[in-house]
């Protein structure tokens, strides 16, 4: 274990509001691949992946591409900004956040169509 002998037990809110946004999007991208994972080994598509990565072999690619796209929309079909909010409202209820934006008109499932959504 690391630990500091130095630490005031005050956090920094500067980093920590820095710190937040780019993880919680790369926590996301975890879990897409996650998911992508879990579906392809249910489905018997050979899965490897570093990072943002995703490789299998040439004969699973059209599928692997197509549960990539299912798995982004499944995922995405739930409010993820709404659930953090309520998740930050319930462990701190004596804090006002700010509304969240309106949600745009874009059909998550259209990425199921796109040719570029991941290459």
């Amino acid at each position: 274990a690391v630990v500091s002998t130095q630490s005031t037990g005050d956090v920094n809110r500067r980093k920590q509001s820095t710190a937040f946004p780019p993880n919680f999007v790369h926590s996301l991208d975890s879990t897409h691949m996650l998911m992508t994972a879990i579906k392809c080994y249910q489905e018997g598509v050979p899965f490897a992946a570093v990072h943002d990565s995703f490789w299998t072999l040439p004969c699973h690619v059209t599928r692997m591409n197509a549960i990539l796209r299912e798995q982004f929309a499944l995922m995405y079909s739930y409010d993820v900004l709404k659930k953090l909010k309520e998740s930050f409202e319930k462990s701190n209820p004596d804090v006002e956040f700010n509304p969240l934006p309106e949600n745009g008109a874009l059909d998550i499932n259209s990425v199921k169509d796109s040719e570029y959504f991941f290459s």
